[in-house]
């Protein structure tokens, strides 16, 4: 069995095969259907098998008639892979349930493993060594080390990048923990959401209170929260814009968290009873919320996707986005409590709420 690491390199050493005239069959993906059948005649006496590192394992080979005699089964590797587990593995395609085998890898210095890590040391060594000849075959512990080396560098690479990469999906894990736990608990809610509902009110309203309050009274912009309160809370008879002077921050955050109070109620009276006020809430609150963290897990894709070009500003790009991730995430749960104080305060009431 002649081991490659590529469909590539298969096609191309069966042609080769080919040329000289030897019967072999080829096991890779592209003939997947017929795997079965060429790993039972494996085995056989005289054949010659090309297959990919993926192909045919966990499978054992059995040795036809006569095989065990001449030694079992030869496995040749084309090239090192740049995991050793894979290499034991191709190797382990012989010697099977005590049976006996071979295993050989041939490795040139134009290999993409030897090309990337190790070409330049192991032709410093041959050149030291007076080796002119480039099809002269080398046995030599010291090239085995620097191929090992060479395996331990990409497996360490490769498993800096896993790393990293739940590093990264660790931000969204916890962030989906947190949405999906909340989202369940409104779903299977089985009385009354009015404390979850008018937890966001009063969040939303003390976020538009403090923003247009700041320094001194005199400065404090009672327009906009007007505007607001009207606009996304009530109508303009439930409120003027002089019930909001002389009062203090938490004074207006009190008044108009009174006003989402009376809506509140208004709206339960226009129900027939708590159940349909129940699924309303409900309406309301997981319309907001799957709509919200859609558009999240497109901007955190997005953000993760260019996150990389901070590191050229002496930045860790990890932390970047764990720190905008955040923000981001707190943007949105403000976002979530404003379009449901929006949607619940200015909704119309009718008697077939379906969800």
């Amino acid at each position: 069995m002649v081991g490659t690491v590529a469909i590539e390199s298969s096609e191309r050493l069966s042609h080769i095969l080919d040329q000289k005239g030897i019967p072999h069959t080829v096991l890779n993906a592209k003939n997947h259907f017929k795997e079965a059948e060429i790993v039972m005649n494996a085995g056989q006496r005289g054949a010659v098998t090309i297959a990919t590192n993926m192909a045919g394992r966990g499978t054992d080979i059995k040795l036809g008639p006569g095989v065990k005699e001449l030694g079992g089964l030869a496995v040749i590797g084309t090239e090192r892979h740049e995991s050793r587990r894979i290499d034991n593995q191709l190797r382990g395609r012989s010697g099977r349930q005590g049976d006996p085998g071979s295993t050989q890898f041939y490795l040139s210095l134009e290999d993409d493993l030897m090309k990337r890590f190790g070409s330049e040391r192991i032709k410093a060594f041959l050149d030291r060594m007076k080796v002119d000849d480039d099809d002269q075959v080398i046995q030599s512990r010291m090239v085995s080390r620097q191929v090992e080396s060479a395996q331990k560098r990409v497996e360490g690479n490769n498993y800096d990048t896993r790393k990293n990469t739940l590093q990264y999906d660790d931000v969204m894990r916890e962030q989906r923990e947190v949405i999906y736990k909340q989202r369940q608990q409104v779903i299977n809610e089985k009385t009354d959401l009015k404390p979850v509902l008018m937890a966001m009110i009063n969040r939303t309203v003390t976020r538009i209170v403090q923003t247009h309050t700041q320094g001194d009274q005199k400065d404090w912009d009672l327009q906009a929260i007007y505007d607001y309160a009207t606009t996304n809370m009530v109508s303009e008879e439930k409120i003027k814009l002089s019930d909001l002077e002389n009062k203090t921050q938490q004074e207006l955050i009190d008044f108009l968290n009174g006003l989402a109070e009376e809506n509140f109620m208004t709206k339960l009276k226009q129900l027939a009873d708590d159940a349909q006020m129940l699924e309303f809430e409900k309406v309301v609150i997981l319309r907001v919320v799957d709509s919200m963290w859609t558009d999240h897990i497109d901007a955190m894709d997005q953000l993760r996707q260019s996150i990389g070009l901070r590191g050229y500003g002496q930045m860790n790009p990890l932390v970047e986005y764990q720190e905008e991730g955040f923000r981001m995430f707190e943007e949105m749960i403000a976002n979530i409590d404003e379009d449901v104080t929006r949607l619940f305060m200015k909704a119309e009431i009718r008697q077939n709420i379906r969800r």
